[in-house]
């Protein structure tokens, strides 16, 4: 029984020029025809048929399959062994690649140029969540702060991440504390550490004024995503972020006149 060029590229999932391509050059020629003249491939066909799209899958150019199929004994073993060796260093490339890749999107979408080692030996439990840095992203993509800040971000030193987290970890310890006494949000203690918050992004990130903070403050209640940036889940209290937000509030209601800009990292 044979088949034609039709049913072939049916069930070979090959497109009828391919099958045309493979008889002109001399790699698969149907064996017999029909009583009207028109090619038919058989059996044997088929699985030669089989074999070239093994060894194109695998990259082989058509001379070269052209010559395996010649004497697939003497050929085949070598060159799949020399082609075993090639995918796996490609493999080995493109891996490489992919982690490149990788690091460039979180560099972008967090501002961290650091090395996942890194980031464990400096962050801790601060932990960048990718999904929130993109919808923060594609959020914020207009605005020059953000764009400042990234870039400030990317070019900030292991050494630097180090003391920005310290002096982080210092602020979060007072928060938390004036939380547990039971400090007002919208009292003195309260606003203080809102201000030394404000001033913090200042220094290391962007010019953050008093409405700017809101914003910022607004996203800690609305997204946990954003508040485990500032405090991490296992040092989090019922009620922490709309407490540290009632303080933002009051400290940019405190400032409304505005008043000198931050110092600025050195």
């Amino acid at each position: 029984m044979g088949y034609s060029v039709g049913q072939v590229s049916a069930f070979a999932g090959v497109t009828v020029r391919t099958l045309h391509h493979y008889d002109k050059a001399g790699l698969l020629s149907p064996s017999d025809r029909s009583r009207a003249g028109y090619r038919l491939y058989g059996e044997a066909d088929l699985v030669r048929l089989q074999q070239i799209l093994f060894y194109r899958e695998l990259g082989f150019p058509l001379d070269e399959i052209a010559t395996i199929l010649e004497d697939p004994q003497v050929n085949a073993l070598e060159r799949l062994r020399d082609r075993q060796r090639q995918l796996t260093e490609e493999i080995a490339r493109l891996q490489r690649l992919a982690e490149v890749a990788e690091r460039a999107i979180e560099v972008q979408r967090t501002g961290v140029s650091l090395t996942p080692q890194e980031r464990f030996e400096v962050f801790g439990e601060v932990a960048f969540d990718l999904s929130y840095a993109t919808e923060a992203e594609l959020k914020w993509a207009e605005s020059e702060g953000r764009r400042g800040a990234m870039a400030r971000a990317a070019a900030h030193t292991k050494e630097d991440w180090r003391r920005l987290m310290e002096e982080a970890a210092a602020w979060r310890a007072e928060l938390l504390a004036a939380f547990d006494d039971g400090e007002p949000g919208d009292g003195g203690r309260a606003m203080e550490l809102a201000e030394e918050h404000r001033l913090h992004i200042a220094r290391w990130f962007t010019a953050c004024p008093p409405a700017m903070h809101v914003r910022i403050a607004d996203d800690f209640v609305a997204d946990p995503r954003a508040f485990a940036l500032v405090v991490p889940p296992s040092q989090q209290r019922p009620g922490l972020a709309a407490y540290l937000c009632r303080a933002v509030h009051a400290n940019a209601a405190r400032h409304a006149d505005g008043g000198p800009e931050p110092e600025e990292h050195p």
